[in-house]
């Protein structure tokens, strides 16, 4: 589970739709100082199988890479920039200089040797593997001279596979073979630990029953399988992963209220296979037998651990039973290649499927008839250990507060795009950092680094973390900074809350990209033949490049839907038809996703550029009037919505609400420009207005979150259960439930948060004038 799952599913507009209480001071900071101690996990000297392992792996890695390019490749800077936002001209100068110091330390050899050892063995939650990977993390920081390097422990429920079967019993005979092809040419596709077919969170159980294909598995596809005088209850469903695109998690949810016996979810060729192109070994799409593994965990609803909804995991923490608990299914699923859906979809002979249903295999595809299997999933759905690493730079001037960089490291199988390569660019990022600070450099505020495990799960690790050290987070953190896949190929895709969007954009033209442009170019050409092939009308300017319509999938979301902090996700997209699959490996980057580790580098560069001018700047470089922009834009389309009905709820008194709030946060935004361009700003006056700025950034949680889902908090960002984005959640859903009472309340609810954080901005509009 991620966020790449939902950005390579939608088109440009529906993109992205994967700290702690203590006391700071400017000495020595132990462990002992943390409010929480009891799940901190004491670091030992990393002697296990896979970090022994490491040593030669890097060896031969670092032989094989030096003959190849003979040369260690680095990123360098692109056209210094004239401006930054937040910095005075003097500070600005300061900062280029340091990003410059930043950018030339990342090297593209260190990033391979890397990804190498996050990729030599399969490491899912809960594993040995996974508890090990993140050990060797917990070392690595430290040797770099990372600062507070602790490892906590989440006892959670997870999830594990003990066995699976399918076998059909008629018309003919067929044992799925539920594993993924070998191939000489990638030894590591020969591992034995590589599991079997499992999703995350199934229910344990045995069905024999008839199959039905209900297409893409959505509410609308049973439907239409009624009219077509089909019952799915007692009968297993076969669905495919997309066509709509829909988390399968939502596909699990709805098979169930269809009283549906079992789920199969298959990878039609069609989507991510040989209609797409070469497979693998040959090209990136998916061969035959790959299986996309995955979670079916209902965390739309309640992320993190099921047991513990809305608090931390800690040892000793109450739980709730699981029949309580919301967001586990009661659905027998299991995942098949379209090697073992083949035999399936050939041999039914009921009802023609539409043509929109039928599929890239080369024969009709047929709603039901004829085929009868016998499925077995048995599951270890148990108390289990998982693991967050944590690290940081103490912040020089304001310790408290925080910019946080995340990262999970726990993988399906290999992870080669999701996650290792993000992993691999985080872990380069830290290095970079590390040495910066033992030359002599501390940043104004705090960096605060954190290697997520249970990502996959249901966004676990964060999750728990966040919910454990809510309180300080929600006073402290500036903006957490997500990348759950660096690259699995060349077209960058960044997304931000309102409010930073703005920064991103700017940072974009100081940084490089491989094709020889800066990677705001690079943004603008690869966005605009995207939105080309989407038939999306609007061509890609500054204004619209950031996607602002943010969804769930990833780690981001226990910071911006639970905490009400701001956020930035980041990463480079490209044909990718292995997700989760053993063939997203080493082999698969080195030979079609980032030969070279060229766009890993500029993600490690682009990452730690945004993070340092969040921590070095005068004032933040937050951007309330184009937040505004974007917000009158979500009440516009919230307008557009077939359910919406301006007889029932009148949404001007809204919309001039949110006009105001953009008048008064561009008011605000000129005139902190050019009190900041004057140099004269004191550094206590500049603090004072920094408070106001994380302040309203905190007003838009609503305490009591959204009706029926009250985890989600934030009032302008949410995900459908689909992981789709869903802007002004309370209101939207009250709107297409034609609830129109509730619409009417919730409506008020974000007209009072409108409303106070207009006040603050034109409290610091008079105090600025002054």
């Amino acid at each position: 589970m991620s966020s790449s799952e939902v950005t390579r599913s939608f088109s440009c507009t529906e993109i992205f739709p994967k700290v702690f209480t203590r006391r700071f001071s400017r000495g020595t900071v132990h462990p002992r100082d943390f409010k929480f101690r009891e799940n901190i996990i004491l670091l030992k000297n990393s002697s296990s199988l896979l970090v022994k392992r490491f040593s030669a792996v890097a060896f031969l890695t670092l032989v094989f890479f030096l003959l190849a390019n003979n040369i260690v490749r680095r990123v360098f800077s692109a056209a210094p920039a004239t401006k930054i936002s937040g910095f005075s001209p003097q500070h600005a100068a300061e900062q280029a200089s340091l990003e410059d110091q930043l950018k030339e330390l990342i090297s593209t050899e260190e990033i391979r040797k890397q990804h190498r050892y996050f990729t030599s063995i399969p490491h899912p939650a809960g594993s040995i593997h996974d508890r090990e990977v993140a050990e060797y993390i917990a070392d690595q920081w430290r040797k770099q001279g990372l600062e507070d390097v602790v490892i906590r422990q989440y006892d959670v429920l997870g999830t594990r596979p003990v066995s699976t079967s399918l076998e059909i019993l008629a018309p003919t005979h067929y044992q799925a073979l539920l594993r993924e092809a070998p191939y000489d040419v990638d030894p590591d596709t020969k591992n034995p630990e590589i599991t079997n077919a499992w999703l995350g969170y199934s229910a344990s159980g045995e069905v024999t029953a008839p199959v039905v294909y209900a297409h893409s598995g959505n509410p609308e596809d049973y439907d239409l399988l009624r009219k077509n005088g089909i019952d799915v209850k007692g009968k297993i469903v076969l669905v495919r992963y997309s066509n709509p695109y829909s988390y399968r998690g939502f596909k699990a949810l709805t098979a169930e209220k269809n009283g549906a016996a079992a789920l199969l979810i298959y990878s039609d060729p069609a989507e991510d296979g040989y209609v797409k192109g070469k497979v693998f070994p040959d090209g990136p799409w998916g061969p035959e037998t790959h299986i996309q593994r995955g979670a079916i965990t209902y965390d739309f609803i309640v992320p993190g651990d099921p047991l513990t909804p809305g608090w931390a995991s800690v040892p000793g923490a109450k739980r709730i039973p699981q029949s309580e608990a919301r967001s586990l299914p009661h659905i027998i699923a299991l995942p098949l290649s379209w090697h073992d859906a083949k035999p399936l979809l050939e041999n039914m002979n009921g009802p023609t499927a539409p043509k929109d249903w039928q599929g890239g295999l080369p024969f009709a595809y047929h709603l039901s008839g004829a085929v009868q299997v016998h499925l077995k999933v048995e599951m270890d759905n148990s108390i289990q250990p998982y693991f967050v690493v944590e690290a940081r730079i103490r912040g020089a001037q304001f310790p408290d507060e925080w910019v946080l960089l995340g990262n999970h490291h726990d993988a399906w199988e290999y992870g080669g795009v999701d996650p290792s390569s993000g992993t691999a660019s985080m872990m380069e990022l830290t290095r970079a950092f590390g040495t910066m600070l033992k030359n002599g450099f501390r940043p104004k505020r705090s960096l605060i680094f954190c290697s997520w495990d249970g990502e996959e799960i249901g966004l676990t690790g964060s999750t728990e973390w966040g919910e454990q050290f809510a309180d300080d987070l929600q006073k402290k953190l500036i903006a957490y900074i997500n990348v759950d896949s660096s690259a699995s190929g060349p077209n960058f895709e960044g997304g931000a809350v309102g409010s930073l969007a703005p920064l991103l954009v700017e940072t974009s033209y100081s940084i490089a990209d491989p094709s020889g442009t800066s990677l705001h170019d690079a943004w603008i050409k690869s966005t605009s033949a995207a939105r080309k092939t989407d038939k999306h009308p609007q061509p890609p300017k500054d204004e619209n490049l950031v996607n602002t319509r943010i969804g769930s999938g990833s780690d981001h979301t226990v910071f911006l839907n639970f905490l009400g902090r701001p956020v930035i996700t980041l990463q480079f997209d490209g044909p990718y038809g292995v997700y989760h699959s053993m063939y997203d490996n080493f082999y698969w980057m080195n030979h079609f996703g980032d030969p070279g580790y060229k766009y890993h580098a500029t993600m490690s560069a682009l990452w730690g550029v945004t993070a340092l001018r969040l921590a070095q700047a005068d004032i933040l470089p937050f951007d309330f009037g184009f937040y505004g922009h974007t917000l009158n834009s979500f009440i516009d389309e919230l307008k557009e919505n077939f359910r919406y009905d301006a007889t029932k709820i009148n949404l001007y008194n809204l919309q001039k609400q949110a006009a105001a709030f953009e008048a008064a946060g561009k008011t605000v935004k000129t005139v902190l420009d050019r009190v900041v361009a004057s140099g004269k700003i004191e550094a206590q006056t500049a603090e004072q207005f920094n408070q106001s700025i994380l302040k309203i950034e905190s007003n838009w949680l609503n305490p009591d979150g959204i009706p029926g889902r009250p985890w989600f908090k934030h009032l302008l960002y949410c995900a459908r259960y689909t992981y789709a984005h869903l802007e002004l959640p309370g209101l939207t859903e009250a709107i297409e439930s034609q609830n129109w009472e509730e619409a009417q309340r919730q409506s008020e609810i974000l007209t009072k948060a409108i409303d106070t954080n207009t006040a603050l901005l034109q409290q610091m509009e008079r105090e600025l004038q002054q």
